[in-house]
This record gives C-alpha cells, sequence and structure tokens, in this order.
C-alpha cells in the first residue's frame, strides 16, 4: 500500500506553494466555528423559505400524451408515478452521440446517478424518482446492472425532452398527479442539480415537500410530526405506523435539541 508521500508524488501534489489560513488555538478556531455557523443557519432558514415559496408555485397543466418505453413495454407519463401524487424525472445523458458511449452515460449524469439515495425513503414520502434517456432499455439496463444503479430508468421516444427544457442539457422536472390528471410543478437544471441526490433535496423541490409539521406548506398540505415517519429502508412495508419506542426515541431528541437552542440564546 502507497504512503501518504507515495501518493503525493503520483498525483504530482508534494509541497505546492499555498496560501493557507492561520494554524491557531482550540478556542480561535472554535470562535471562528461559532461565527461561520451564524451565517450557515442563516442559509438554512433560506433554504427552506424557498422550499416554502416552490409549494405556492402555480401549476401547469400536461394534457399532452407522452410514451415511454419501460422494462415491461410501453408506458404513460402518468405510469411513471407508479401510483403515488408526486414525481421527479431526472433527463440523464446515455444515447448514441453522447461521450462515453455505449458503455457509459454522460460523466457529469453518472456523477449525479451515483449519488441518488435510497429511494424508499422517497416512496414513503408519495413521491418517485425516475431517469429518463433516448438509450433503448436493453442498454439502459446493462448500464444499471454495471454500475449498480436502482432507480427506474425509461427510454425517451418522442417530444418529452424538447418539451420539458431537457433536450439539450440535464435536467428534474417535477410532477403532480391528480387522479388522472397530471400538472408541472418545478423544474431545476445546471448548477441546480449539483445540489440533488439526497432525499432531503427531492422532497424540498416537490409541491409537497417534506410533509412534516414544521414545514411552511399552505393549508390542507399533508403533514406529519418530524423524525416519527423515518424508518429502515427495508422496514416501511412492515412497519405502517412509528413504533413506539422510535417516538420516544426521536422526542428525546427534539427535547435536546430545543434545550440546546435555548441555551445558546441565553
Amino acid at each position: 500500500m502507497a504512503t501518504s508521500n507515495e501518493r503525493d508524488k503520483e498525483h504530482g501534489k508534494g509541497h505546492l506553494a499555498m496560501n493557507t489560513p492561520p494554524i491557531v488555538s482550540l478556542q480561535v478556531w472554535e470562535a471562528a466555528r461559532q461565527q461561520l455557523l451564524v451565517k450557515e443557519k442563516a442559509l438554512t432558514r433560506s433554504r427552506d423559505a424557498l422550499a416554502a415559496e416552490r409549494r405556492r408555485m402555480p401549476w401547469l397543466a400536461v394534457d399532452k400524451k407522452y410514451e415511454f418505453d419501460g422494462t415491461k413495454g410501453k408506458v404513460s407519463l402518468l405510469d411513471l408515478f407508479e401510483g403515488r401524487r408526486q414525481l421527479i424525472v431526472y433527463r440523464a445523458f446515455f444515447e448514441p452521440g453522447v461521450f462515453g458511449w455505449p458503455e457509459h452515460a454522460c460523466r457529469g449524469c453518472s456523477l449525479g446517478a451515483d449519488q441518488v439515495a435510497h429511494l424508499t425513503h422517497l416512496n414513503a414520502r408519495d413521491t418517485t424518482l425516475a431517469y429518463a434517456s433516448r438509450a433503448p432499455q436493453k442498454d439502459i439496463e446493462r448500464l444499471k446492472a454495471r454500475m449498480g444503479w436502482k432507480m427506474p430508468w425509461y427510454t425517451i421516444t418522442d417530444g418529452f425532452d424538447a418539451d420539458f427544457g431537457v433536450d439539450e442539457w440535464h435536467g428534474h422536472n417535477v410532477f403532480f398527479r391528480d387522479g388522472e390528471r397530471v400538472f408541472r410543478t418545478y423544474f431545476i437544471n445546471g448548477r441546480g442539480d449539483e445540489a440533488m441526490g439526497t432525499t432531503w433535496s427531492y422532497l424540498d423541490i416537490t409541491p409537497l415537500g417534506r410533509q412534516e409539521t414544521w414545514e411552511d406548506s399552505p393549508e390542507g398540505y399533508p403533514q406529519t410530526p418530524p423524525y416519527k415517519w423515518w424508518n429502515w429502508h427495508d422496514n416501511y412495508d412492515a412497519e405502517a405506523s412509528p413504533a413506539p419506542k422510535w417516538v420516544e426515541v426521536s422526542d428525546a431528541g427534539e427535547a435536546a435539541f430545543r434545550k440546546r437552542d435555548a441555551e445558546a440564546k441565553a
């Protein structure tokens, strides 16, 4: 196994002339951290406020019918919801003409795919994540098996990509289903895609959000207490309601957080 010095030489790092920050005591370091923490908390609150604004975005009815190829044949946009109310479709570039074809998808899209959290947690919040490309299903299934990706991945067969702004660049389109009617509720692309991958980042761009009681959502939106709905990804089906022990543990955690915040303000 290579040593740190050997790896530095291998990658051409060595001793670079870097203008690094000063080396300080623990007390000075902690004071600097606390100073930044104020800004980080402000950023978190600002991000929450932006998500609340997204939940009040007007919706666009999707009246045109779209058709995709799936593992079991032709499917519609409505089918992509898999019976849930919310759908996020990421347009990934994997097709002839894309760098990496046919062995790989676009490097950027692949980096994003590697970051996708376990989908069961999204599903528990009535949300489906799907990928879509123009590659045939046999190539998509081969790629998924090679890379270990589990998300449903469909083949675009019509003008879906052009109609939703992802024919030339990647992006996440968000949809909501009300019975048989489908609405486009949000769209994020470019550097906005960089933040995607966690359960929270996906839920924050949906019209229903995280569906927790602390959120600022329009009246009547579904909400449950925070933490309580969390589960092991292999246990959601077995445990439809929160386990009493987990409720006890999460309540204790919330109380500890409130006490810490109160002491910090004192």
